[in-house]
């Protein structure tokens, strides 16, 4: 029935008044001193009174002539009926005073004070003729006072339940009569009525709601003093009212949602939005760039819930590694712990959500022997919509930690052969942890930029690109996006991400029989970063297209954004969002090679030279598109005169088949040195070289091959001259040294033999007297041990150095 009345008052009970007391006295016969005027008139204020005769016996009415209303009036007997039942009723009461009016207790029934009005003041007590309590409270009829179920002429008490009901027996069956039951029911109706809207407006009020009235236009944009006043407090690191950012934000958002109807005058929407912002600024602490790159995006009221969800952070959740056990196994083992889980849902059949943890996840024994990696439920839709399967060559070229890379090494069945490539050394170390812990026997790890991968190695059955992004999708994990985030980042990524986007689907085998695709993914809700990037591999590869992703749910991607227009097929990716779907937020696009890469096509990297200097493709370039068609099994012809050789002819046939070895492994023919031009002309001389040679096109031919022949003559000659030039200067070189060396070896052969004929000359005569006492040979080496010291003393003398005794010096030994 709702709230009595009761219950609305709140708080200590009001004071007993001198009249209550009095009223009590006087039901008990004891002597009552009349209480003062202004304390009478004060609580006749509070109370609501009645009025009300006596009701007359029906002896009294033979006598005294009443009526009920509904027959004829009985006076002294006889029965008055019409206007002449008035003028008796008239006669009766000028003959009898009236009855004293006594103040009656305050009427609280459950039928409210309401249903009384209009009834004059009496005392029931006085009215009715009930006995007075003696001072010992037996002095009344004791017989009368109790009153025998089993007696049914018996007298009842007619203060039965308390003294607030001062009304007989009569009186209450009277009330509840057929004829005054539906006033009363109507009269209950509307004070339950009137209850609920008191209820309704005080929540209304605590919820600081009082403006969201329909037809009620909110004022919600303050001016500028109150924008001042803001922020100043965020300046001076003040808190600002929360609750009154949240109901400003929440009526802003209902002005914008009925503009027409609700907007103040003169009022235009983007101040309205404006105010919006900066509500979300000061209420959820972002940045004003990002929080209007972020209202961009949805409309006002699920922006709101955007914002709000990125407050909060989402479910844990574990993917089960199938290559060592089965999800029922280890929900099984992780309950046995104390851990409360379910699947996080049908679209995933390895996915559990954690709810309640006894024990840490990363510790435990299932952990650690491989049966369960933790990562985000969102991680896990890029791999199912690569979907790889067994026995392929598949990429990931931004792999670590691992999670995406072992949950493909898992639906391979550790088959073919993956390829986790990550930039950091850093961050590999982590993924070959991952990568043993759980399992993986078919991945191999590399340390390469992604944007080189096609020179490094390709022709891959599927390749999937996790970009790095800002992050605006889990902002839940890492809230300090919302300020580190700017107008540059959007630029630099975007950048980076289309690079990576060109290398991945140059790596690409569009041959391959069960593959041929590219899953592109981000952890950013920005369109710079998703359907910009999609739409620029679109327009610089057309031998790509987008599909099905295969994902069970996800909203499409946009077509058009802020004035710019989309390729209708963008609608075939998906983005994920945390408000909508409790995951974090999520870009997938999934590609299909139909074709190899144009030889004009733009490069990660872009163009280069013959200089090995990059090139990057200029408004001016516009080439037309060259697909070459010659089989890869092409056969050269073979010539009349076999001995007779052609360089340049030879040069095309060779060149195709290094461009065809290129393809064959998956890596782009303009890597070749001479650039683009080189290889079109390459190209055009490959179909020249595959027509029928006729006889009356000989000299046509010829003609057309002339200023090619003596244009690479003439690069023949200057090249020849110019090595036979660096052929001269290295020869002179070399002579300059030999005549150097043979100058210092014909200086010192003159010095010895200069030493040597000072000391025959001097040992002459010595030698001469030694020849008669001694024989030849003996004096001959003596002769020859002095020549050489004096040549060693020579040669010291000249450089400037002492020799000493077996001092190692120049000159020694």
């Amino acid at each position: 029935m709702g709230v009595g009345r009761r219950m609305q008052k709140q708080g200590p009970p009001e004071p007993l008044s001198e009249a209550h007391f009095a009223n009590l006295k006087r039901k008990k016969g004891l002597p009552v001193d009349d209480p003062p005027a202004d304390v009478e008139a004060r609580t006749n204020k509070k109370r609501r009174t009645t009025k009300k005769p006596a009701k007359p016996t029906k002896a009294h009415a033979k006598t005294h002539g009443v009526s009920n209303g509904k027959g004829p009036a009985i006076v002294g007997g006889k029965k008055i009926s019409g206007a002449n039942k008035v003028e008796v009723a008239a006669k009766l009461r000028s003959k009898g005073p009236a009855p004293k009016p006594v103040a009656d207790e305050e009427i609280d029934d459950e039928f409210g004070a309401s249903d009384v009005e209009g009834l004059d003041d009496i005392d029931l007590d006085d009215e009715i003729g009930v006995e007075k309590l003696g001072d010992d409270f037996l002095g009344s009829d004791g017989d009368d006072s109790v009153f025998d179920s089993d007696q049914e002429d018996g007298k009842k008490e007619k203060f039965v339940f308390s003294d607030d009901e001062s009304e007989d027996e009569e009186e209450r069956e009277e009330k509840l009569t057929a004829a005054n039951i539906v006033g009363l029911s109507a009269k209950l109706d509307k004070q339950l009525e009137d209850e609920a809207a008191e209820n309704e407006a005080e929540l209304r009020e605590a919820a600081a709601m009082q403006t969201n009235i329909d037809g009620d236009k909110p004022y919600v944009l303050g001016d500028d003093d109150d924008d001042e006043e803001l922020s100043s407090k965020t300046k001076t690191l003040l808190a600002p009212d929360l609750q009154m950012l949240r109901t400003r934000i929440t009526e802003t958002i209902r002005v914008l949602e009925d503009f027409a109807t609700l907007a103040e005058e003169g009022r235009s929407r983007s101040e309205y939005t404006d105010q919006l912002r900066k509500d979300f600024c000061a209420y959820y602490g972002y940045n004003e760039f990002l929080a209007e790159k972020l209202i961009n995006l949805f409309p006002a009221r699920e922006a709101f819930a955007f914002f709000e969800a990125n407050e909060s952070g989402r479910p844990l959740v574990i993917r089960t590694n199938t290559l060592r056990t089965h999800r029922r196994d280890l929900a099984q083992a992780l309950i046995n712990r104390g851990v409360t889980l379910e699947p996080v849902g049908k679209w995933s059949k390895v996915g559990l959500q954690v709810f309640e943890s006894n024990v840490p996840l990363g510790a435990t024994p299932e952990y650690l022997a491989g049966h369960y990696i933790l990562q985000a439920a969102s991680s896990f839709l890029p791999v199912m919509a690569l979907c790889p399967q067994e026995n392929e060559r598949v990429l990931d070229m931004a792999a670590a930690p691992g999670g995406k890379t072992t949950h493909m090494a898992a639906l391979m069945k550790n088959t073919g052969v993956i390829f986790a490539n990550d930039p950091s050394k850093s961050r590999s170390k982590g993924l070959i942890g991952n990568i043993h812990r759980l399992g993986a026997r078919n991945t191999i790890v590399c340390n390469y930029d992604a944007r080189e991968f096609p020179r490094v190695i390709g022709g891959f059955d599927r390749v999937l690109l996790d970009a790095p992004c800002s992050g605006t999708g889990v902002i839940a994990k890492d809230p300090t996006v919302k300020t580190n985030r700017d107008e540059k980042d959007f630029k630099v990524l975007p950048h980076v991400q289309k690079q990576l986007l060109l290398a991945a689907i140059d790596s690409v085998n569009h041959a391959s029989k069960t593959g041929g695709y590219l899953v592109y993914s981000t952890c950013s809700v920005m369109v710079e970063e998703n359907e910009q990037v999609v739409a620029y591999a679109l327009s610089r590869r057309p031998n790509v297209k987008l599909v099905e992703t295969g994902l069970p749910f996800g909203k499409e991607g946009f077509t058009g954004f802020m004035g710019k227009e989309f390729h209708h097929s963008l609608k075939l990716t998906r983005r994920f969002y945390p408000h909508l779907y409790n995951v974090d937020g999520f870009f997938v696009a999934k590609f299909q090679k139909i074709g190899p890469t144009p030889g004009n096509a733009v490069l990660a990297n872009g163009y280069k030279d013959q200089n090995g200097n990059a090139k990057s493709k200029t408004a001016g370039d516009d080439e037309e598109e060259v697909f070459d068609k010659a089989p890869i099994t092409a056969e050269c012809e073979q010539q009349e005169d076999f001995a007779d050789f052609d360089d340049d002819e030879d040069k095309a046939y060779m060149d195709r088949a290094k461009r065809n070895a290129m393809r064959r492994r998956g890596l782009d023919p303009k890597s070749l040195k001479g650039g683009p031009k080189k290889v079109k002309e390459a190209e055009k001389t490959d179909e020249a070289a595959k027509e029928p040679i006729a006889e009356d096109k000989v000299a046509e031919k010829s003609e057309a091959v002339k200023p090619v022949k003596e244009a690479s003559k003439k690069k023949s000659a200057k090249k020849e001259v110019v090595q036979k030039e660096v052929v001269q200067k290295e020869l002179a070189k070399v002579s300059v040294k030999k005549t150097a060396k043979e100058a210092k070896k014909a200086s010192r052969e003159e010095v010895v033999k200069e030493a040597v004929a000072k000391v025959i000359e001097k040992e002459a005569p010595k030698n001469d007297a030694i020849k008669e006492s001694s024989p030849k040979e003996a004096a001959e080496k003596k002769t020859e041990k002095k020549a050489v010291k004096v040549v060693k003393k020579v040669l010291a003398k000249k450089k400037g150095m002492a020799i000493k005794k077996h001092g190692h010096g120049p000159g020694c030994c």
